[in-house]
Formats: structure tokens, C-alpha cells, sequence
């Protein structure tokens, strides 16, 4: 009996007994393919979170989070400014959001102002704070800005810190 079968799609190992290829996933405004971070349901970050690939957050950040591309989970919670290139929130956030290309999940529930070019918001969602749209060619975008990232390991510790944007 073979673990792997095909299936109807195709994948292009099927029958070999190896898995399916995994997705492949798009590419971030950095040019990075399929690079991607995940902070779990049981993780809590205190201090700033920085990426130039992807970040998909399930846990907690008690600090600003700065990526290409977020997607926030219905249970994570950010206490901090969100700025990326693209967003899904589908989590609780207690700071400003500025984000390219946004969409905000019936489960999100936003407490600050929200930055955007272009937003879809879904029915239930909540946002307490002013919307506000920033045309694509402003230059004065809060996502623009990328700060830099230093990292520190100390036995099994790693610091990742930023430093202040001039505002």
C-alpha cells in the first residue's frame, strides 16, 4: 500500500512516493521568494519585531512590528504599530496600522488609526480610530520607512533590536 497517491491535480511528485511540492509562495516587495516567519500561538515578544520577508503572527507582540507582508492570526495580539506593505488582521491591535494594501478580518479588532492605500474590510470587523487613505504616490508613507535591525544571541537568547526612525 503506497502512502502517497495522486491526486487529481497533478503534483509533480505523485506516484513517486515522495510528498507534493510544497506551495510556492509569492514574492515580497523585497524580492525574497517563499521566505517566510512565524511566531506561534505560545509566543510573546516584548520589544520591536522587524522582517524583510513575510511574518505571520499567532502569538503576542508587546511592540511595533515592521514587515513586508503580515498576516495576523484571529487569536494573536499586537500592542504596538503595524506598518507593512501588505496586511490580513485578523487579530486585536492597540496601535496604529499603516499598510499598502490592507484587509481587515471580520475578527480584527483595531484600536488606533488606520494608514492605507487601499483597504477591504469585512462585516463584524472593529476599528476604533480614524481611517485614513494615503494616495500611491505620497511619499510621506509610514511603510516606507524601513528601520534598521541588529540581532544579539547570548547562549540561547536572541535580542533583535531597531533603531528610531527619524520621525
Amino acid at each position: 500500500m503506497a502512502i502517497f497517491t495522486s491526486n487529481s491535480r497533478g503534483d509533480r511528485d505523485a506516484g513517486s512516493g515522495l510528498p507534493p511540492a510544497p506551495p510556492t509562495l509569492s514574492q515580497n516587495a523585497n524580492g525574497k521568494r517563499g521566505m517566510f516567519s512565524v511566531l506561534g500561538p505560545d509566543v510573546v515578544i516584548t520589544g520591536n519585531v522587524a522582517a524583510t520577508a513575510d511574518l505571520h503572527i499567532d502569538g503576542r507582540v508587546d511592540g511595533d512590528v515592521h514587515c513586508a507582508t503580515l498576516v495576523q492570526g484571529n487569536d494573536s495580539r499586537i500592542n504596538g504599530a503595524v506598518t507593512a506593505e501588505i496586511a490580513r488582521l485578523a487579530g486585536a491591535i492597540e496601535g496604529s496600522v499603516s499598510v499598502r494594501q490592507l484587509t481587515i478580518e471580520r475578527a480584527a479588532r483595531i484600536v488606533g488609526d488606520v494608514e492605507y492605500e487601499s483597504i477591504a474590510i469585512e462585516t463584524g470587523a472593529s476599528i476604533d480610530g480614524r481611517l485614513k487613505h494615503i494616495a500611491a504616490d505620497s511619499g510621506t508613507r509610514a511603510f516606507d520607512r524601513t528601520p534598521p535591525v541588529t540581532a544579539k544571541r547570548d547562549d540561547d537568547v536572541v535580542q533583535f533590536t531597531t533603531a528610531p526612525t527619524a520621525a
